[in-house]
């Protein structure tokens, strides 16, 4: 709770780049915890706002562009990747993660509590994944966004969502590349 309410009080400051720091103290993993499940439900909502314009009719497969096509496995259920729609692929991500959240072995509920040696890989995957949904909306749906006035909302959410996963090495580089012209210039330090 106390590093819930360092990310909020530092997000009302302004400064995404102080917010996403490691405060002085805190656990790595309890802070990669945290805002795992934070920008868990940002990317829900900001979804969940365009569901009815991203559909298996208007968005066949899971793309951010001509260039980059996202196929879905779980490594579980469905072990080789399959072509599946974005709305497909997304509701299969949003339950995939909300059942690695949800499992105490992976990020542990209790006070004190050890996280799985394996832990910083799983939330890789998720900022991974989670970057997927970034970049449809941006490629697939940044008309509706602003049909709806929500881009500033989105870009504020985006540039957050980027300043973490640079800060702490979340995602490859190479996976970054189908909004690299959004990312250059957070690295550089020039607005959204």
């Amino acid at each position: 709770m106390q590093l819930k309410r360092h990310i909020d009080a530092t997000l009302g400051s302004g400064n995404l780049r102080e917010a996403v720091r490691l405060p002085i103290g805190e656990d790595l993993n309890e802070w990669l915890a945290v805002n795992t499940v934070d920008f868990f439900n940002q990317v829900n909502i900001l979804y969940g706002t365009l569901m009815e314009f991203c559909t298996p009719a208007t968005c066949p497969t899971m793309s951010a562009g001509p260039k980059y096509e996202y196929r879905w496995a779980d490594g579980v259920k469905i072990k080789r990747p399959i072509e599946v729609s974005a709305p497909k692929y997304v509701e299969y991500l949003m339950d995939w993660i909300e059942a690695q959240l949800d499992d105490e072995n992976i990020f542990p509920q209790k006070l004190g509590a050890p996280f799985p040696s394996n832990f910083r890989d799983v939330v890789k995957t998720i900022f991974k994944r989670l970057f997927r949904v970034y970049a449809h909306i941006y490629h697939s749906h940044f008309q509706v966004i602003m049909k709806l006035q929500e881009e500033a909302h989105l870009n504020t959410c985006f540039k957050h969502f980027t300043l973490f996963t640079l800060e702490f090495r979340l995602i490859d580089r190479a996976e970054l590349a189908p909004l690299s012209e959004l990312i250059d210039p957070i690295i550089l330090g020039r607005e959204l």
